[in-house]
């Protein structure tokens, strides 16, 4: 059985989708904090907090038939994480170990981390491959690189095997619509974009317009959330077949600037998205792309919906028909 903590946030509930549609025994574990309960559908949850350790040994201790965990439950706002780092840390860094420390007690070995290209920070080169040195310039990049490096040690010491997945820009929305994204506040852009096109907000932020890049705004990488719950499965069954510790970038490796983004959501949805240009933010490289050849060449991982337009085609048909997130969905 697989236990998926974080499974009600988006690319937690994403996973469930693909797990219930492979017939994968599963048990979600969230404090719904900053997930729904609706986003989990029909998967079994066990509401608490990983940084309770007596939330978790109870989990364990009730689920013995449990043998991977997929972990899903970080903060992820950069902004956030400057303000507020201890936080990041806490539930980030030192809750995860915690984590790794109950497994070990229960004889779980199998672990999956959801990790970032905020570990890699300001690129030396494009694209970016797992060879690139680890520079975080934040601390949510910093607490999704130091728990690299805790596995890496409990891999040797303890024989914990662990895959870490290092998403670049997380996008799109179940293909069928039933799921999507909805955070509270929303910070990606082709969601926000949405929500301008649709007069939900006012104009879509831009930040900066004089970046070394083909039209002077920021370059980025959008890998649907779909292609990213499959390769979390692969990892499942690398790990449970003996695999060693992996570790791989997830991108499409392509590159769509903001401007791409706007045009592409006013095609899809036929309505202009309203913008207004605004200065750079802090510590915004012009530039991440993705290079996954490495998961692609061990797995054969291959992005099933690598178009932008199609990743943005399945967004807008999650927001124009849930236009209220999951408030919109019907207990």
């Amino acid at each position: 059985m697989i236990l998926v903590i974080g499974g009600a946030g988006y690319i937690g509930s994403h996973m469930l989708q693909l797990l219930r549609e492979s017939n994968e025994p599963h048990i979600v574990f969230d404090n719904l904090e900053r997930g729904h309960r609706k986003a989990v559908q029909d998967s079994r949850l066990m509401v608490g907090d990983l940084r309770s350790s007596d939330d978790v040994e109870s989990l364990l201790r009730s689920t013995p038939e449990i043998d991977v965990v997929m972990h899903f439950a970080a903060y992820a706002y950069v902004g956030e994480s400057v303000g507020e780092p201890a936080k990041y840390w806490e539930n980030n860094t030192a809750a995860v170990m915690r984590l790794l420390d109950t497994m070990r007690g229960h004889g779980i070995s199998k672990f999956v981390f959801s990790s970032t290209c905020a570990t890699f920070g300001e690129p030396d080169y494009i694209p970016i491959d797992e060879k690139h040195p680890q520079r975080p310039i934040n601390p949510y990049g910093e607490s999704k690189l130091v728990v690299e490096k805790i596995l890496d040690t409990y891999d040797h010491a303890y024989q914990t095997r662990s895959v870490c997945l290092r998403y670049f820009n997380a996008a799109g929305a179940d293909p069928l619509g039933r799921i999507g994204e909805d955070h509270r506040p929303e910070v990606h852009l082709i969601p926000n974009a949405i929500y301008a096109a649709m007069g939900k907000t006012g104009p879509l932020k831009v930040f900066g317009s004089d970046y070394p890049t083909p039209d002077g705004t920021c370059v980025r990488d959008y890998i649907h959330v779909h292609d990213l719950a499959r390769a979390h499965l692969l990892a499942v069954q690398h790990l449970r077949n003996g695999g060693d510790s992996r570790k791989y970038n997830l991108g499409n490796g392509k590159g769509f600037s903001i401007k791409d983004v706007i045009d592409v959501v006013s095609k899809v949805t036929g309505k202009p998205v309203p913008f207004e240009m605004a200065d750079r933010r802090p510590g915004d490289p012009a530039t991440l792309v993705g290079g996954s050849g490495k998961i692609k060449g061990d797995w054969g991982w291959e992005p099933i919906y690598g178009d932008l337009e199609t990743i943005v085609e399945h967004a807008w048909n999650w927001h124009r028909t849930h236009p209220d997130g999951y408030d919109t969905v019907s207990e």
